[in-house]
C-alpha cells in the first residue's frame, strides 16, 4: 500500500506553482524529482491538480453560482413539467442531484403541495364575468370522468374536479361550487351533451349555452371522410369488375367468391357515391360560412334571423343528401342530420349579443361601413394588418365604433378550444398515473394557470394575467408557497482566494 509524501500543502502549493511558471522547460520536472524526492507521476499529477483548479477559477463561465433549488421544488417540477411517476423522481434526484429520497418522503412533499393547490383553487376567481369551456374527459375507468370548467379568453382553469359521474347532478354541482367562490360568467360552451345542458339550464337558466362549433365541424369531416373512403373503395374496384364483365361475356365463369359482374351497376353506384361525396363537400363548406363570425352578402352583415333560415336550409339539404345517398352511407349520413339538427337550436347563440353591438355601431358606420369593416376584418390575414391597423386605416370619426365592432367579433364565443387544449395538458399524467386525484388536478391548474405564454400574440402574459390578475406571479411554486433559495452573487472585489474558496 502506497504512502502519502512527507511534505506539507504549503510546500506542494510552491512546487505546483514553480512547475506552472516553468512549464515546458526541459529537465525541470526530472531535477525537482530528484531534489525532492518525489516521483516524476507524482510531481505530474499536482500539476494537472493545480491547473484543474486554477481553470475552475478563472474560466468558468458565469460570474454568478446557481441559486440553490429547494427539494420540494425540485419534486414537484419533476412531477408537473417531466410527466413523472414518484420512483422516476427518485431516480432522477439520486442521478442528477445525489439526493436519496425515499418514496414516502416524496409522496409527502406532493400530497402538501396538492393541498396548497386546492385551497388556491377555492379562494381564486376574476373579478370580471366570463365565457367558460365546459366539457369532461374520460381516464381509464369509463364509469367516471374529470370535469372542467376553462376560460375561453384566457384558458385558465376555473375548475376541474373528479373521477365524478357523468351526469347533470355532478355538473350541477360543480357549477354551484364554482358561482359560490366568486366565478361569474355570461356565457357557456359546451358540446352539447345531455347532462352539461341540463345542468346549465339549472344553474343558470336565463344564460346563453352556446353549442360548441368545433364537434360539429369535426363529426361533419368525419362523415366526409369515410364518404370518401367509400369512394375510394369503388373505384378501385372498377378494373376488377370491368374483367369480371369481360370474362362473363366471354362465356367465362366470373372469379371469386361473390363477384361483381354488372359493369353498369358498378359505375352507377360510384356515381352516386360520387354525388353525395361532392354535395357534402359543398354543404361542408356552406355550413362553415353560416357558422363564421361574420357573414357577408349583398345586403350586408347578416344578422340572427338570415343566419338561421340559412342552416335551416341546409338542414334540410343534408336530409335530400341522406335520401338519395345509396344504402351503406344513409345510416352515417342520418347520424350526421341528426347532430345538425339538435344542435341547429344553440349553435348561433353567439350571434343576438353580435347584432346588439353591430346594430348599435352601425348608427356611426352606416350599413355599408358596417359592410367594408367586415370585408377587411374576413380578409386581415390577407391584407396582412390586425385590428390596430385596421382601425388606424378608417376615417377618424369611424375608428371608435370600429373598435367596439372588432372587440366584439374577436371575443365571440364559438368553440370550446380552450378546455380541448387543457385535455392534451391532463392526457400525459393519466397515462402515467392512470388516474388522476383532486390535488393533482388542482397543481396541474395551479401550474397551467401561472404558465407564461412564450409565443403568439398573448407571449409574455399567463392565463391569470390575461383573466386580469395583473398582480398573479410567473412563478406558480411560488404562488404556493415554494420560493426559490436566495442565490449566491459574489462581490465584484472578490480576490481569488474567496473566489477559490467560494468554488
Amino acid at each position: 500500500m502506497g504512502q502519502a509524501h512527507p511534505s506539507t500543502p504549503a510546500e506542494r502549493v510552491q512546487w505546483t506553482s514553480h512547475m506552472l511558471a516553468h512549464s515546458g522547460e526541459y529537465g525541470l520536472v526530472t531535477q525537482l524529482s530528484r531534489t525532492l524526492n518525489v516521483s516524476r507521476p507524482t510531481l505530474y499529477a499536482w500539476k494537472a491538480t493545480a491547473q484543474q483548479a486554477l481553470e475552475q477559477v478563472f474560466c468558468a463561465t458565469p460570474s454568478v453560482i446557481s441559486p440553490p433549488t429547494t427539494v420540494e421544488r425540485q419534486i414537484l417540477t419533476l412531477l408537473v413539467e417531466g410527466h413523472n411517476s414518484y420512483a422516476n423522481i427518485q431516480t432522477c434526484l439520486d442521478t442528477l442531484t445525489g439526493q436519496h429520497l425515499s418514496i414516502g418522503t416524496i409522496a409527502a412533499v406532493i400530497q402538501e403541495a396538492q393541498q396548497r393547490a386546492q385551497q388556491w383553487m377555492t379562494t381564486q376567481a376574476p373579478a370580471s364575468s366570463r365565457t367558460l369551456a365546459l366539457d369532461e374527459i374520460y381516464a381509464n375507468n369509463r364509469q367516471g370522468a374529470y370535469l372542467n370548467v376553462v376560460d375561453t379568453d384566457s384558458w385558465a382553469v376555473w375548475a376541474a374536479e373528479g373521477p365524478l359521474s357523468v351526469d347533470a347532478d355532478s355538473w350541477t354541482l360543480l357549477l354551484w361550487l364554482a358561482h359560490d367562490r366568486g366565478l361569474r360568467w355570461h356565457a357557456t360552451v359546451s358540446d352539447g351533451g345531455d347532462a352539461l345542458r341540463a345542468a346549465c339550464h339549472v344553474v343558470d337558466p336565463h344564460g346563453r349555452h352556446q353549442r360548441d362549433v368545433w364537434h360539429l365541424f369535426h363529426f361533419w369531416n368525419q362523415i366526409q371522410r369515410r364518404v370518401t373512403r367509400r369512394l375510394t373503395l369503388l373505384q378501385a374496384q372498377t378494373a376488377t369488375v370491368a374483367r369480371q364483365a369481360a370474362r362473363i361475356a366471354a362465356g367465362q365463369k366470373a372469379r371469386g367468391g361473390h363477384p361483381r359482374t354488372d359493369l353498369a351497376a358498378h359505375q352507377a353506384d360510384v356515381a352516386q357515391v360520387q354525388q353525395t361525396d361532392a354535395d357534402l363537400r359543398a354543404l361542408g363548406q356552406e355550413l362553415q360560412r353560416v357558422l363564421a363570425v361574420v357573414v357577408l352578402d349583398r345586403a350586408g352583415v347578416q344578422d340572427l334571423a338570415r343566419r338561421q333560415q340559412d342552416l335551416r336550409a341546409l338542414v334540410d339539404l343534408v336530409a335530400e343528401v341522406q335520401a338519395q345517398a345509396g344504402a351503406p352511407l344513409q345510416g352515417e349520413i342520418r347520424r350526421l342530420h341528426t347532430q345538425l339538427r339538435l344542435a341547429q337550436a344553440a349553435v348561433l347563440a353567439f350571434v343576438a349579443p353580435l347584432d346588439q353591438v353591430q346594430q348599435t355601431m352601425a348608427v356611426v358606420l352606416g350599413t355599408d361601413g358596417l359592410a367594408l369593416l367586415a370585408w377587411a376584418w374576413q380578409r386581415r390575414g390577407v391584407l396582412e394588418m390586425d385590428a390596430a391597423q385596421l382601425v388606424a386605416a378608417l376615417p377618424l370619426v369611424w375608428q371608435a365604433a370600429a373598435r367596439v365592432v372588432l372587440h366584439a367579433w374577436a371575443t365571440a364565443g364559438r368553440a370550446s378550444s380552450a378546455v380541448e387544449n387543457w385535455h392534451s395538458i391532463l392526457r400525459p399524467h393519466l397515462a402515467v398515473h392512470r388516474t388522476l386525484s383532486p390535488g393533482l388536478l388542482a397543481l396541474l391548474a395551479v401550474w397551467h394557470n401561472h404558465r407564461v405564454f412564450a409565443r403568439g400574440v398573448h407571449k409574455g402574459a399567463s392565463p391569470l394575467h390575461l383573466s386580469g390578475m395583473l398582480d398573479a406571479p410567473t412563478d406558480w411554486l411560488v404562488a404556493l408557497g415554494y420560493p426559490p433559495a436566495p442565490s449566491q452573487i459574489l462581490p465584484a472585489g472578490a480576490d481569488v482566494d474567496e473566489l477559490a474558496l467560494a468554488a
